[in-house]
C-alpha cells in the first residue's frame, strides 16, 4: 500500500495557486477543445472515464468529465489528484484500495474509481496545478506502458500551452488597454497648453513666437503619445521599457518649460532645485517624462493661486530621489491610503476649474513600477501641502527592458 502523506499541500501552495487563479480556468463552463483532448486520452489508455482537473485550496474542479459521475467539484481531502500534484512524474494507481490515503474518501465507495493513472498539469514556472487524468470502476492488472504515458504526458502540455496562449492574450489586451488609458490621459495636458496660447494669442498677439513654439512642442507631444499607441498595436506587443542613459536635469527643466504658461495663469512660481552630484539615470525617458508630466500637472491643478511649487532631485544612496513638492491642498490619511488606486476619488479638488478622471497616479505608480522603483506620497494634513516621491534606481543597465 502506499503510504498516507503527512500533507497534500505542495511547498509552493501560495504561489501556485496563484498561478493557478492567473488562468482564470476555475468555474468556468466545459469547453469542447479540452474535452476533446480528454477523450483522447481516455481512447490512448483504454479507459471509460477521463477528467481534466485543478486542484484548488480546499477542492478540486473538474473542467472537463467524461463520466457516469454527477458535478464538476470534489472535495480535495482523500482525492487520488491532490496526490498527483505532488510530484513531476506520473500518477498510477492499479487499485485505489491499495492506497491508505484514498480510504477514507469517496473514490474507494461502491461504484468508485478504482484504476487512477495521470499526468500533472505542469506550468513554464513549474507549478503543478492539476491533472489529465484517466479512470475505471475496474482495477487494472495490465501495467500502463511507456507509449500511453508518453500520450497522457504531450496531451497535458497541450493544455498548458492553450492556458498560456489565453493568459497571454489577456496580458497584451491589458497592456494595451493600459496604454490607450495613458495615452488619452496624456493628450489633455497638451490640448489644454494649445487651448491656452491661443486664448493668449487673441488677447496679445505680441506674443505670437513664444505661443507658437508652446504650441509646436504640444502638437509633437501628442503626435508622439499617438505614434506609441498605434506602434503598440501593430506589434502586439506587451509595454515595454526603452532604457536609455537620461540627464534628470534637462529632462526636467523641459518639462517645467512647458507648464510655465498653466503656472501663471494662477499666479504659481515653479522653483527646480538639482543636485549636481546627481548622476545620469538610465530609465525610458518617455515613459518617466510622462510620470513626472503627470505630478507636475496635478501640483499645478491642486494648488492654491500664488503659492510655490518645488521640483527637488537628489541622489540617495543607490537611488536618485525626485520630490514633488506644493503648497496646495494636501491629503488626509484616507486620500494616502487609496492615492495610487483606478478612478479614485480624493478629497482635493483642482482649484482652477480643472477636469480630473483619477487615472493619474495610478499610471504613474504601474510606469515606476516597471522601473523598479518606488512612489509615494506625504503630507502634513489637509491645506498644508503634499509632497510626492519618485525613487528610481542607479544601478539599471542601458540595455535593460521590462515587461
Amino acid at each position: 500500500m502506499f503510504a498516507v502523506p503527512e500533507t497534500i499541500v505542495p511547498n509552493n501552495e501560495k504561489l501556485r495557486l496563484k498561478k493557478l487563479y492567473d488562468y482564470q480556468i476555475l468555474d468556468t463552463h466545459s469547453e469542447d477543445t479540452f474535452d476533446k483532448i480528454a477523450f483522447i486520452a481516455m481512447q490512448a489508455l483504454k479507459t471509460p472515464y477521463a477528467f481534466l482537473t485543478f486542484v484548488d485550496d480546499d477542492r478540486v474542479f473538474f473542467k472537463s468529465n467524461i463520466s457516469d459521475f454527477q458535478g464538476n467539484i470534489a472535495a480535495r481531502e482523500n482525492f487520488p489528484c491532490s496526490l498527483a500534484i505532488l510530484n513531476d512524474g506520473f500518477s498510477v494507481f492499479y487499485d485505489t484500495h491499495d492506497v491508505a490515503y484514498l480510504k477514507e474518501g469517496y473514490i474507494c465507495g461502491e461504484g468508485g474509481v478504482r484504476f487512477y493513472a495521470a499526468a500533472p498539469l505542469k506550468t513554464p514556472e513549474g507549478f503543478l496545478l492539476g491533472t489529465l487524468c484517466v479512470a475505471d470502476v475496474k482495477p487494472r492488472k495490465t501495467p500502463v506502458n511507456d507509449v500511453e504515458l508518453n500520450m497522457l504526458k504531450s496531451l497535458s502540455e497541450i493544455v498548458i500551452n492553450k492556458l498560456e496562449s489565453r493568459l497571454r492574450y489577456k496580458k497584451l489586451l491589458r497592456s494595451q488597454n493600459e496604454l490607450m488609458s495613458l495615452t488619452l490621459h496624456e493628450l489633455k495636458n497638451p490640448l489644454a497648453s494649445i487651448k491656452l496660447a491661443n486664448d493668449v494669442l487673441r488677447k496679445d498677439p505680441s506674443r505670437l513666437e513664444p505661443m507658437s513654439d508652446m504650441i509646436k512642442e504640444s502638437v509633437l507631444r501628442m503626435q508622439s503619445k499617438l505614434h506609441e499607441l498605434l506602434k503598440q498595436s501593430e506589434t502586439e506587443e506587451e509595454l515595454k521599457l526603452n532604457i536609455e542613459e537620461t540627464n534628470l536635469e534637462v529632462l526636467i527643466n523641459g518639462l517645467i518649460k512647458s507648464f510655465e504658461l498653466l503656472a501663471k495663469r494662477k499666479n504659481q512660481k515653479i522653483t527646480f532645485k538639482f543636485d549636481a552630484a546627481t548622476p545620469t539615470v538610465y530609465i525610458d525617458r518617455a515613459k518617466m517624462s510622462d510620470v513626472f508630466f503627470n505630478l507636475l500637472s496635478n501640483a499645478i491643478k491642486y494648488s492654491y493661486h500664488d503659492t510655490e511649487i518645488t521640483i527637488i532631485v537628489q541622489k540617495q544612496g543607490n537611488m536618485v530621489v525626485i520630490e514633488f513638492r506644493d503648497q496646495g491642498q494636501g491629503l488626509n490619511a484616507e486620500d494616502i491610503d487609496k492615492l495610487f488606486m483606478k478612478f479614485a476619488k480624493l478629497s482635493a479638488k483642482p482649484t482652477g476649474k480643472e477636469t480630473s478622471n483619477g487615472l493619474g497616479l495610478s499610471i504613474c505608480k504601474s510606469l515606476v513600477e516597471m522601473h523598479k522603483g518606488k512612489i509615494f506620497a506625504e503630507s502634513p494634513g489637509k491645506d498644508k501641502g503634499t509632497s510626492f516621491f519618485v525613487l528610481l534606481p542607479l544601478t539599471r543597465k542601458r540595455d535593460e527592458s521590462t515587461m
